[in-house]
């Protein structure tokens, strides 16, 4: 029997500014990816989104991106490898301690916006995000955008690595996410969204949106948590697994 892990991007406001509706994604999803504090989150919203995560028995993950609080994390910054790999550490650092503060437990990492997309396509980020991750505490699982870099980093430092694909973004014809700023980057339709989430997980591919296949293991599904739709689309692709017959549980 198939079974495949659903994660949202979650913990994405910033004091009183609010982003997403974690309270209900978090009934959801099996795994939430939260922010560290530097693209978005704060030490409230962290403690809050671990708590509520530990209450319902989803896992959690910390989830790092560049100090742009501005930009959320989806612009390019020219960080050196050595200034990511500590950037990336100092986060984990963060995370795991209100995690520990919440009674609950980090148990992998995955890379966000601008930094997760450049890790992607270039090795030596990659390799710096997973030395960190390596150096803070080796136990930790990496999630992966399948089929790129951060996979190849991943296996190489030793770390158990994880493949995930996206419900909401479209790919390119190399299995990367098409820039947000072109068309078809986005997938906003909940019930296309879910049918080619699963003809991934069944067939073992990514989609592209020339309807190219490109095999690859799915371990995990990730819904973003930022989007106005976002609950809708997480429900719609959970409830086609379950009617698929592909059980819904934690990766890590």
């Amino acid at each position: 029997m198939l079974s495949v892990d659903l994660n949202s991007d979650l913990g994405e406001g910033f004091g009183t500014y609010s982003c997403g509706d974690d309270e209900a994604m978090l009934g959801i999803v099996t795994s939430a990816n939260v922010a560290c504090g530097l693209h978005a989150g704060d030490p409230e919203i962290m403690a809050k989104a671990f708590t509520v995560a530990r209450e319902r028995g989803v896992a959690i993950g910390a989830h790092p991106g560049f100090p742009d609080l501005w930009g959320f994390g989806r612009r390019r910054i020219p960080f050196s490898t050595g200034e990511i790999e500590r950037l990336v550490a100092y986060q984990l650092g963060a995370a795991q301690a209100l995690a520990v503060y919440a009674g609950h437990r980090i148990s992998y990492v995955k890379p966000h916006g601008a930094l997760g997309n450049i890790a992607c396509e270039e090795r030596p980020v990659a390799d710096a995000i997973a030395r960190a991750v390596k150096a803070v505490d080796p136990s930790l699982a990496l999630l992966a955008t399948a089929l790129t870099a951060q996979v190849a980093a991943g296996e190489a430092a030793g770390l158990t690595t994880y493949q995930e694909i996206f419900a909401d973004r479209g790919y390119t014809d190399e299995g990367l996410l098409i820039a947000r700023s072109k068309p078809g980057a986005m997938i906003t339709d909940h019930e296309e969204a879910a049918a080619r989430v699963i003809e991934m997980v069944t067939e073992g591919v990514i989609v592209t949106a020339t309807g190219k296949r490109l095999p690859t293991p799915v371990r995990s599904i990730c819904v973003h948590g930022d989007s106005s739709h976002a609950v809708t689309m997480a429900r719609h692709v959970r409830k086609a697994l379950e009617r698929a017959g592909i059980t819904l549980a934690a990766f890590a």
